[in-house]
């Protein structure tokens, strides 16, 4: 086990969650339900779920696309989709 790898993507992952839609969506459901756990147990499987197509569909980009090459293309459409939300296209 990579424990830095595996350090350096729970931080990452931990600060972005924070505030987000996802989270969002969870405090309503449980304030709607008040069933918390049900709640914390179907929103786990759904970010594990959506967090292992990301891993199986990263993995097969890299074997398509050089490491270097996918870092400045994924670089370049974070910005581009940042410049067209702050002119609210998306």
């Amino acid at each position: 086990m990579d424990w830095k790898v595996l350090g350096a993507t729970f931080a990452l992952l931990f600060v972005a969650e924070l505030g987000d839609k996802t989270q969002l969506a969870v405090i309503n459901m449980t304030a709607k339900h008040q069933k918390p756990w049900p709640v914390f147990a179907g929103a786990v499987l759904a970010l594990a779920a959506v967090t292992l197509l990301g891993v199986l569909g990263g993995e097969a980009i890299t074997r398509l696309v050089p490491g270097p090459i996918l870092q400045k293309v994924s670089a370049v459409l974070f910005v581009v989709l940042g410049i067209l939300m702050w002119f609210g296209i998306l």
